[in-house]
């Protein structure tokens, strides 16, 4: 088979870093070529056919790769103005990221991803909610992103607040959809916030029950998943070392 081609989120070009290179991909008894070429092209946003020539596995190993750039130092260099320009007549985004308001942990940056690679929904403890799932829905059944990402992290604090049964206005019922969480975590320690281990033990319980839960009330994104367009998946977010832990 001839053209095998290869796409990878990092590229460099003379006195330049950007998020994507790209070549075409060939399948080979049914796995990917893994060898590059050479020829690189730049290009500052994702276009619809290079997202759409992506598989799930392939964005979420891309995923993997920023992450290491992140963590190793090594982060590509942003050129936000160019990007700012060819995202303004469209966004073809790979993936939608459902993640934590924590100020610490910024999924576009930990991912080393650009304007246009990612739609990003927040909110405390990262649980989901009707609003949430209908833009999940939006990003993948109508924009054309083939993962959903539930992120969670180390040293949540809407984790702890759930734990200590902590209330205060309307963060009492956010934290009760968390509160599932926490009965359901197996962890022979001491079961309080002030347990760091079971903190983050239940915050990987909570990625989980809420990947489950998108699965369950969205016959929207269950379909597609069914159907091997979309994959949705769980993480953990390390704030010491800077790790992205996928769940698959």
């Amino acid at each position: 088979m001839t053209g095998n081609r290869k796409f990878s989120i990092c590229c460099t070009l003379p006195g330049r870093r950007t998020f994507l290179r790209t070549t075409a991909i060939a399948p080979a008894a049914g796995a990917l070529a893994a060898s590059f070429v050479t020829r690189t092209v730049y290009a500052a946003a994702l276009t619809k056919d290079q997202r759409d020539k992506m598989t799930p596995d392939e964005i979420i190993a891309l995923m993997k790769q920023g992450n290491e750039r992140f963590r190793s130092g090594k982060m590509s260099q942003q050129d936000f103005l160019a990007q700012k320009r060819a995202t303004v007549a469209g966004q073809y985004p790979a993936a939608v990221i459902l993640s934590c308001i924590d100020s610490r942990a910024p999924a576009e940056i930990i991912l080393d991803a650009r304007l246009g690679d990612t739609f990003n929904a927040r909110i405390a403890g990262n649980i989901v909610n009707d609003d949430l799932l209908g833009s999940l829905e939006f990003a993948c059944a109508v924009a054309g992103a083939k993962v959903v990402l539930v992120m969670g992290h180390t040293a949540c604090g809407a984790i702890k607040g759930a734990i200590d049964g902590a209330q205060l206005g309307n963060l009492t019922g956010l934290l009760n959809k968390i509160k599932p969480a926490i009965d359901a975590t197996r962890h022979e320690g001491e079961r309080t916030s002030k347990n760091d281990a079971f903190v983050d033990e239940v915050a990987k319980t909570n990625v989980r029950l809420t990947v489950g839960a998108i699965r369950q009330r969205s016959d929207v994104l269950a379909g597609l998943e069914k159907e091997g367009k979309v994959k949705i998946v769980g993480s953990m977010y390390r704030l010491v070392g800077g790790r992205v832990e996928f769940f698959a």
